[in-house]
């Protein structure tokens, strides 16, 4: 070797170049193998869903009804929960004192009612007399006052009459509309004062109504539904019940509230629902379900293709042997679906599966991914 490179030192530099350069070809890192990915083409079709809003369950009609007499409770008419009618009787409070009162102030009109006669008796005897100068005139004038005075003392005893009649009439509670009545917050015996007491609460219950909070920018959508004409069958609006079935009763809009809520920027919309089954009760919390007809050629995708970074999301979609991340706009989960808004565009292939494996401009292989080795 030292003789080679005593003699041929050019040939032997050359020799040593060429080895570097075949070892360092050899180390050279090699591009990784295409990662193996299953794609779904994106089609547009119809695409129902709903749109879903918090809602609480309150009646279209309810009173509390309170005492306006005093006094104990006597009599209670009614079953706890039981349907009541109009105008049927209630409770009673005691009415022997509002009963005396009430006789009392019959026999002041009717003594009211003799010293007007006397009183009317003396002034037109008076009065006869006063034509022929028979007496003074200020007997006269004497005897006119005593009659307006009986007339006024007449009308004071009609109204204490009316008062204490009033009062007699209040002490029998007969309910003020058709609904189902609570249960009763006293028992017999029970005193109760005027205006205080709250003896029960009676409401209707069928139809019932449902409360939900819409944002202001959608108060033309919400106008547009409560002017079209509804039907039994039509499904825009249903509601979630707290154990997650769907009720089995459509509703429609009501009305819209008189103005927004400054504080959140919303407007109460009121639906009404039949409820002959009395499933809905009031104070219920419940969800309102939308649903929107105007999802014509709308872009599907399965929702595992979405990858969500940093607040945005993301799809990988095949271009030749790669794959390039598109930003996109997403609307309603359907089921395993999810609407796609922005970002995509008919006959575009979308990773479905190995999207955790990828990176904008990854090259892939289209197949089915295996399964990872269990342990």
């Amino acid at each position: 070797m030292n003789s080679l490179l005593r003699k041929h030192p050019l040939t032997y530099t050359i020799i040593l170049v060429l080895a570097a350069c075949g070892a360092d070809k050899s180390k050279a890192p090699q591009a990784p193998p295409p990662t193996l990915v299953s794609v779904y083409e994106v089609h547009t079709g119809n695409a129902t869903f709903y749109d879903i809003y918090p809602a609480t369950v309150t009646a279209l009609n309810q009173i509390d009804i309170r005492p306006q007499v005093g006094g104990y409770i006597t009599g209670i008419y009614f079953t706890d929960g039981q349907q009541v009618t109009k105008g049927q009787k209630l409770y009673t409070i005691d009415e022997q004192l509002y009963n005396a009162n009430y006789q009392q102030a019959v026999a002041n009109l009717n003594v009211s009612k003799s010293n007007l006669a006397k009183a009317q008796q003396d002034a037109d005897r008076y009065n006869d007399l006063a034509k022929n100068d028979a007496i003074a005139k200020q007997v006269l004038d004497h005897a006119l006052a005593d009659l307006q005075a009986a007339k006024m003392q007449l009308k004071a005893s009609e109204a204490a009459v009316n008062s204490v009649q009033t009062n007699l009439k209040y002490a029998t509670i007969y309910a003020p509309l058709s609904g189902t009545i609570g249960i009763s917050q006293v028992k017999l015996g029970t005193a109760v004062t005027p205006g205080n007491t709250v003896l029960n609460t009676v409401s209707t219950e069928d139809p019932i109504a449902v409360d939900i909070a819409v944002d202001q920018s959608l108060i033309p959508k919400f106008a547009n539904l409560a002017a079209q004409k509804s039907s039994s069958t039509d499904s825009t609006f249903t509601v979630t019940l707290p154990d997650g079935s769907i009720y089995d009763q459509v509703g429609k809009i009501a009305f819209l509230d008189r103005a927004v809520d400054p504080q959140t920027a919303t407007i109460k919309a009121r639906l009404i629902f039949p409820n002959p089954k009395k499933i809905l009760k009031v104070g219920v919390t419940c969800n309102v379900r939308v649903q929107n007809k105007n999802a014509a050629n709308t872009l599907l995708i399965p929702y595992k293709a979405v990858v969500e970074q940093l607040g945005e999301n993301f799809v990988f979609v095949l271009d030749g042997s790669r794959v390039l991340q598109h930003k996109v706009t997403l609307g309603n989960k359907i089921d395993d679906k999810i609407v796609v808004l922005t970002g995509l565009q008919e006959g575009d292939k979308v990773v479905t599966e190995g999207v955790q494996k990828l990176r904008d401009s990854s090259m892939v292989q289209v197949g089915k991914p295996k399964a990872p080795a269990s342990k």
